[in-house]
């Protein structure tokens, strides 16, 4: 049921966020806002903070409202967090129309079909008549038990036996029909969709059932059929397990997506809790945004042949443009020729731990998925790469994480670049420590700029998420700065500044503010004009000239297409800035002061 967005807005008032938080976190007053210990990660300094309508933690980057909070403490859906929080407002929620009336009745008709249809499969596979059934489930090592939670069934071989048997519960073919588990024919009544198959339940995130899978026993096609489409089930947003893998992450395990029915039942039965599988197709954004509703790094296991492979590419395309602070991936790879139920099977428990423990995170999975273990020899197939790999950190919609990925994966790309091959002659080491001083310098002015005139972001934030800047103080204010826009009420350089120093960020912010060594443009009193010019030219040096290239590059593009100003004054900077670098010109701030 749709809600009006005043009846949201209204609980959300009568929902003060400090009282909320408190129930699970002890916090402590800081400002005119709380903070504490994030309880959605281990910390020993608090980096949780909360406000009077949110939360935000600048450890992990967990951020929400009121309704995002017991969605993700407690594992709840929207609707179940709505009704909890109007309940201890003392608010009704709105009632629905006619037509909505309708559908929820008509919903709750074929759920009750379903639990039906289940509990029919479920006598059939203990009856004489599922005894072949039974039997593969226990040859495939599953116990009763097992068999029972998951709900696992016969379907018979009849062509119209289970209406025939629903029939004395009053249900019709037609809401079988309705409900996926017959199909109509032109000519006579329907027959029944599933037969001779070993039956799943498929169930929603509240465990009601909402469909079925079937697996056909010996050689016959298709091995596997999932029901259809219906009002209740969708193939793209559901998986299968996900029931039984939202209490088990809740209770502490790890979030985990292979690829069928049978390895999520194994991997349960082994202690494995929070398995699930997609419905027999690649991984959809809308299943992605459920496992994430869950756990904010699920961990996608492949096989390790090519087509698990490009399974996993796949993946890494669907997620990175939803990707955020708060949400990624790992990615795990079995063993060649090796499924989640057999390697159980070989190795126990112990096997398929070690692989989720080599599990890697997205940007150096998605590294390997596009340039492999060694760089080609030519620079056209290099550049081809380095192209790839930036085109896939900028599809990341969080400007500050596309900086992090895109720096990630040049790094790496950069380090196999430069290793030498077997003939190649000792390189002197370079004297890197100097290099680094002065780089961390130019990243220190760069943010004492920004602190003292942070009127100048709305034009500068994007090229600021895009430095690299060196680990340090410099780096620690940055993302501080990136993360203190988004909830900051205007852009004043005292505010900006205090709210910085009462928080995880205050010695960094400290250091990047002394005054030694800072040029006039980046202290007190500095003109805005002045500071900019300063800003563009630390980001010349910061940037390098290819990367000052690409910027070119898409700023012409953009102005192309958009014909903003805005546009065509960062094409402006960005190339009066590869002017001055090529030249040698721009005056090294860092030495003045």
């Amino acid at each position: 049921m749709a809600l009006p967005p005043a009846f949201l807005d209204e609980l959300r008032a009568r929902t003060p966020m400090p009282a909320l938080a408190a129930r699970r976190v002890r916090l402590s007053k800081s400002g005119r806002n709380w903070k504490g210990l994030c309880p959605f990660h281990n910390e020993k300094t608090p980096s949780f903070y909360v406000y009077e309508d949110s939360f935000h933690c600048f450890g992990c980057g967990a951020h929400g409202d009121a309704f995002a909070w017991l969605m993700r403490c407690e594992g709840l859906g929207f609707m179940e967090a709505v009704e909890r929080l109007a309940a201890e407002a003392g608010m009704e929620l709105p009632k629905p129309g006619p037509e909505a009336r309708a559908r929820e009745q008509r919903a709750r008709d074929l759920h009750a079909v379903l639990a039906a249809a289940e509990a029919a499969y479920r006598r059939r596979l203990t009856s004489p008549e599922g005894a072949e059934g039974f039997a593969y489930l226990r040859r495939r090592g599953l116990t009763e038990e097992t068999i029972a939670r998951f709900g696992l069934g016969w379907s018979g071989a009849g062509r119209g036996a289970l209406a025939a048997e629903l029939r004395e519960q009053g249900i019709e073919p037609a809401q079988l029909v309705e409900a996926g588990l017959m199909q109509p024919r032109e000519e006579g009544p329907p027959v029944d969709l599933f037969f001779n198959r070993v039956m799943f339940p498929i169930r929603d995130r509240r465990g009601r059932t909402i469909s079925f899978g079937g697996r056909i026993l010996g050689d016959g096609q298709p091995k596997y059929v999932n029901g259809p489409e219906t009002a209740l089930f969708s193939k793209r947003r559901n998986l299968y397990g996900l029931d039984l893998a939202r209490e088990g992450v809740f209770r502490g395990a790890r979030l985990l997506v292979v690829e069928g029915y049978m390895d999520v039942i194994a991997l349960h039965q082994a202690g494995f809790a929070g398995a699930v599988a997609p419905l027999g197709t690649a991984l959809t954004p809308e299943q992605l945004e459920a496992l994430w509703r869950i756990s904010p790094e699920p961990v996608l296991c492949f096989d390790g042949d090519a087509a698990g492979a490009r399974a996993a590419a796949r993946a890494a395309e669907v997620a990175l443009p939803l990707l955020s602070p708060e949400r990624t991936l790992r990615f795990a790879t079995l063993p060649a020729g090796e499924d989640p139920d057999t390697l159980l099977a070989r190795r126990g428990p112990a096997g398929m731990e070690a692989v989720l423990e080599a599990a890697r995170p997205l940007a150096e999975a998605l590294f390997s998925l596009i340039a492999g273990a060694k760089l080609p020899e030519g620079p056209e197939a290099r550049a081809a790469i380095r192209h790839r790999l930036i085109q896939a950190a900028q599809s990341i919609p969080d400007r500050a994480l596309a900086a992090e990925f895109r720096r990630a994966l040049l790094d790496r790309f950069f380090a196999l670049s430069r290793r030498p091959g077997p003939a190649a002659a000792p390189r002197h080491p370079r004297p890197v420590p100097d290099a680094e001083a002065i780089r961390a310098e130019r990243a220190r002015i760069v943010m004492a700029i920004c602190l003292r005139q942070p009127e100048l972001l709305p034009e500068i934030e994007e090229p600021l998420a895009l430095l690299d800047f060196p680990e340090g103080p410099a780096k620690q204010v940055r993302d501080a700065l990136l993360a203190w826009i988004r909830q900051a009420e205007r852009l004043d350089s005292a505010e900006l500044i205090a709210h910085l120093a009462d928080g995880p960020a205050a010695e960094a912010c400290a250091l990047v503010l002394r005054p030694a060594g800072l040029p006039p443009e980046a202290r007190p009193g500095a003109q805005p004009k002045e500071a900019l010019d300063a800003f563009w030219q630390m980001f010349g040096f910061l940037r390098g000239e290819a990367e000052l290239v690409e910027d070119a590059r898409a700023a012409a593009a953009a102005l192309a297409e958009t014909n903003d100003a805005a546009a065509q004054a960062r094409l402006i900077r960005l190339t009066a800035a590869l002017d001055a670098l090529r030249r040698g010109e721009v005056e090294d701030l860092s030495a003045a002061g």
